[in-house]
C-alpha cells in the first residue's frame, strides 16, 4: 500500500512539473481576445491600445476578435464557453458581467461562475451630450426642458444594459423626467443620429464621445462620476450641477473562462498590470480619459460581486425593462 501511494505521488509530481513547463511558455500561438462590442467603440479602442503591448510584452500575437449582440451578452457567452487553456479570453465590461443579470430572466452565463477574473483596468465616467439644436445649454436647463415637454425628449443609447442607457434611467428617476429611450446596435450609429438632430441627448463614453463635443458637432453638458474628468475639467459633474450622488461609470477588466489554470491567469494578471504602468497603455488610457485600476484576480472579481448587487438595486427601482 505504502509503495503504491509512494508511486502515485511520484507520477502526481511529474504530471505538475510537466504541467507547470508547459504553463513557463506560455503563450506559444496567438491569443484570441473576444470584445463584446462593435469596433470603434469604447471597448473595442482600450482592447487594442492592451492587447497591443500585450503582443510586444509576450512575443505572440493577440487577435481582437468582435462580437455584437445583446448588449455584450453574445461575446460574453463565447468567453464563459471557451475553452479553458488561456488561448480564448476577452473584455469584461459592466453590462455583461453586472448589469443583464438584472434586466433579463435568465442570461446564457454565470456572471461569478463561469469566469475566471484577471485583472480590472479601468473605469470611466460618461460624458451627457446634446444636439446642438436643442435649447439648453446646462443640466438644469435641460431638467426643466424635459419637465415641459414630457416623452418628447430622445435619449440614444448602444443598447438596453449599457451605461448610456441606464445613466439616462437613473437621470429620469432622480429629475422626475419622461424621455423616450432609442437603442441603437453601435453608439457611433447614435452619435450620428444625433449630430443629425434625430435624437436629442445621450450618455456616452469620454473617449468616444470626445472629438465630436471638442468640435462643436456635439455639446457637451456634464459627466457622469463623482469627480471631473481630466479630459473635460470645464465640464461640471452631473452631482455639481444639480443632481447631488448621481454617478454612472463604466467598467472593464480581462476575464477567462472558469477552470483556466491559475498559472495562466497570473501570468496574465502581471504583463497586464506591467502594460497599465507603461506610457503606452496607462499613458494613452489617461489622455483619452481613462482611469486605470488594475490590482489582483480576487480583487476584481469582488469588484464585479459588488457592481452587480449595486445595479440590481437601480434597476428595481427605476422599473427599467428590456425594449
Amino acid at each position: 500500500m505504502r509503495k503504491w501511494l509512494s508511486a502515485a505521488l511520484w507520477i502526481l509530481a511529474g504530471l505538475h512539473i510537466i504541467a507547470s513547463e508547459t504553463m513557463a511558455g506560455y503563450p506559444e500561438r496567438p491569443v484570441r481576445y473576444i470584445v463584446p462590442s462593435a469596433p470603434g467603440g469604447s471597448p473595442d479602442i482600450t482592447a487594442r491600445i492592451l492587447t497591443t503591448e500585450l503582443a510586444k510584452q509576450m512575443g505572440q500575437q493577440f487577435v481582437v476578435d468582435n462580437r455584437v449582440g445583446a448588449s455584450g451578452i453574445i461575446g460574453t457567452e463565447m468567453i464563459a464557453k471557451a475553452a479553458p487553456d488561456g488561448y480564448t479570453i476577452g473584455q469584461g465590461t459592466l453590462p455583461g458581467l453586472a448589469v443583464m443579470r438584472s434586466l433579463l430572466p435568465r442570461i446564457p452565463y454565470d456572471p461569478e461562475k463561469d469566469f475566471q477574473s484577471v485583472v480590472q483596468y479601468y473605469y470611466t465616467p460618461n460624458l451627457l451630450a446634446v444636439t446642438p439644436s436643442l435649447p439648453v445649454k446646462s443640466v438644469q436647463e435641460l431638467i426643466n426642458h424635459a419637465k415641459k415637454n414630457p416623452g418628447a425628449l430622445l435619449f440614444g443609447s448602444s443598447g438596453n444594459g449599457t451605461t448610456f442607457h441606464l445613466g439616462a434611467e437613473l437621470f429620469m428617476l432622480m429629475t422626475g423626467t419622461q424621455m423616450v429611450h432609442v437603442p441603437f446596435k453601435a453608439v457611433q450609429l447614435a452619435m450620428t443620429d444625433m449630430i443629425a438632430g434625430r435624437i436629442h441627448l445621450m450618455f456616452n463614453s469620454v473617449a468616444s464621445i470626445q472629438p465630436y463635443v471638442k468640435s462643436g458637432k456635439l455639446r457637451g453638458l456634464a459627466v457622469t462620476s463623482l469627480k471631473r474628468s481630466v479630459a473635460f475639467p470645464e465640464l461640471p459633474t452631473v452631482s455639481e450641477a444639480g443632481l447631488p450622488g448621481f454617478e454612472v461609470v463604466a467598467w472593464a477588466g480581462v476575464i477567462a473562462p472558469a477552470k483556466t489554470p491559475k498559472a495562466i491567469v497570473d501570468r496574465l494578471n502581471s504583463e497586464i498590470n506591467k502594460a497599465l504602468a507603461s506610457p503606452a497603455v496607462g499613458g494613452k488610457l489617461t489622455a483619452l480619459g481613462y482611469q486605470v485600476v488594475g490590482g489582483t484576480p480576487a480583487q476584481f472579481a469582488a469588484h464585479i460581486r459588488k457592481e452587480g448587487a449595486k445595479w440590481a438595486d437601480v434597476v428595481k427601482r427605476a422599473g427599467v425593462k428590456v425594449d
